[in-house]
């Protein structure tokens, strides 16, 4: 990182506005009372005191240090720092300008705008997850563009994927096993009944949050079932017949992913189940061919063999959603869910509001048409240059540029997994209204229009008399208007006729005082004159 100056870093920071005039001054007053009252000359001195009041993030002082004091800013919301990349999209920490609320923004790169596939999918995941509204499923907020930046905006949940949590810690304990696992089933089941399959169930998808929620996070795969949608069909029309994770693929998804039910996403759900026992996935050696043909033909061990203290119980609800016939698995992700409720009320675990199933009226019809009122056309906002450099390759002076890694500048305890790239995240927060607000469309549906009583007729009759008094009101002010402008106009008149006479008679007495003034002046030459021949 290059070393600069406090008062380059200083300049760097008003052009960022990322702080007002006054937050800034606040800040380096509170500085110089540490300091004797001086301002220190070591940038870094400054830097460390931001960080800590907090007026600053680590990331936005590294981009300011780099000489990049661009692209803080995507629409209404402030950037805060690099959550992680992927394949498809970049995530960022961001918080709300004037509400103060996180987010987490998901930034389709600049690059992949012209590939019709990718920006089709990029909005089908935040129609598919605005559609949806459930405890145990990352909501979306609001997706928008500008000029080519489009971006996803996501609750921000405080906490870590399971993938990486069992790669810190190893395989977890059998109750939080069954109940992040129920949490998943509900909310895939909560999906299902609105007509919708995931399709890339795996433990890197499910979020748990500080207080040990899990949620499902990227529904950029999703299936709709309604063939009538545009874009249930996206992968077909790019050739794309096969989506998912390998680790985690259903066997009939590995032969087309168009072809499925919500079996399939309850394959990948106790695939990752499996891994969350064992500490890795069914068939975790041989090439990406090979796992998936004995995804297709063998049962992998089971998990009591590996892990021989499991419970008997979780090992056959396990094997059994992981059975190569759909119809040899559980026939819905709700019954999984009991039976694994059922298992933590037998051994005495506590059960809470968490495990039981959430109703939403959601049906595939509202699904459709919630995507399809969302969709964002590129270019529709306008264009902001330092949003827009964002995410584009350009590396002009002074632009901040999306990471391409997680080193150094990803924000530390969290996770997220966006396409085959594990990568930091943290997806919770409140909702709120902005230029695209997806959820809006959803509720709209049941709006119903407002009827007239009964008694019609009498109510177009007062209707009737209350315009005609109004016409009648509106008549007599204009001619009170009109009336006051004559009236008016007389008085000016007058006014200026007076004035006239005054300054005509101002000029005459002038002229006549002038002329007496010169009478005088002839007749006192005249006796000077006089006075002289007289002398001679």
């Amino acid at each position: 990182m290059s070393k600069i100056r406090a008062r380059v870093f200083l300049d760097y920071l008003r052009r960022s506005k990322l702080l007002t005039d006054s937050e800034l001054r606040r800040s380096l007053e509170s500085l110089q009372a540490k300091h004797s009252g001086k301002l220190p000359g070591k940038t870094q001195v400054i830097v460390d005191h931001m960080i800590e009041e907090g007026v600053l993030t680590q990331w936005q002082c590294d981009k300011l240090l780099q000489k990049k004091y661009k692209g803080f800013f995507l629409g209404k919301y402030k950037l805060l720092g690099h959550i992680g990349s992927g394949g498809m999209s970049s995530v960022y920490l961001a918080e709300h300008t004037l509400m103060r609320r996180s987010r987490a923004i998901k930034v389709l790169p600049r690059s992949r705008v012209n590939d019709s596939s990718y920006l089709e999918r990029f909005h089908r995941e935040a129609q598919a997850t605005a559609a949806l509204d459930h405890p145990h499923i990352v909501r979306a907020y609001d997706v928008d563009n500008q000029g080519d930046t489009h971006y996803l905006v996501m609750e921000y949940v405080s906490g870590s994927d399971l993938a990486s949590i069992v790669k810190e810690q190893g395989a977890l304990g059998f109750e939080d096993i069954a109940r992040y696992v129920v949490h998943a089933a509900r909310g895939l089941q909560h999906a299902h009944e609105a007509g919708m399959i995931h399709r890339d169930v795996k433990p890197a998808n499910l979020l748990v949050d500080e207080n040990g929620t899990a949620k499902i996070l990227d529904m950029g795969l999703a299936l709709i079932s309604d063939d009538t949608a545009e874009l249930a069909s996206l992968t077909v029309t790019h050739e794309e017949r096969v989506l998912g994770t390998a680790d985690y693929l259903a066997p009939e998804q590995a032969l087309n992913s168009h072809e499925i039910d919500h079996r399939a996403d309850i394959y990948g759900l106790g695939c990752t189940m499996y891994f969350l026992i064992t500490g890795h996935p069914p068939f975790p050696e041989g090439t990406l061919a090979q796992r998936i043909a004995k995804h297709q033909q063998q049962m992998p061990p089971n998990v009591s063999e590996i892990r021989t203290d499991c419970p008997p119980e979780l090992s056959r609800i396990c094997m059994q959603m992981i059975q190569k016939q759909p119809e040899a698995r559980f026939a819905s992700c709700d019954e999984v869910a009991d039976h694994l409720v059922a298992w933590l009320e037998e051994s005495g675990f506590a059960v809470d509001q968490r495990e039981q199933p959430v109703k939403r009226q959601v049906t595939t019809a509202s699904v459709v048409q919630a995507m399809q009122a969302a969709t964002v056309a590129p270019g529709q906002s306008g264009g902001d240059q330092s949003a827009i450099q964002l995410v584009t390759g350009d590396s002009g002076p002074g632009v901040v540029q999306p990471d391409s890694s997680r080193s150094g500048s990803s924000l530390s305890g969290s996770r997220v997994e966006l396409g085959n790239e594990q990568v930091g995240s943290s997806i919770a927060g409140a909702m709120q209204s902005t230029k695209h607000n997806l959820l809006d469309q959803t509720t709209k549906q049941g709006m119903r229009p407002i009827k007239l009583s009964h008694d019609s007729s009498s109510a177009k009759v007062w209707l009737t008399i209350v315009v005609i008094l109004v016409l009648i009101v509106g008549i007599i002010i204009m001619m009170m208007i009109n009336s006051s402008d004559d009236s008016t106009a007389q008085r000016l008149k007058h006014r200026n006729s007076n004035l006239s006479a005054a300054i005509s008679t101002t000029y005459n007495g002038c002229i006549a005082d002038n002329r007496t003034s010169y009478g005088k002046a002839a007749g006192a030459i005249a006796d000077e004159n006089k006075k002289r021949n007289h002398l001679r």
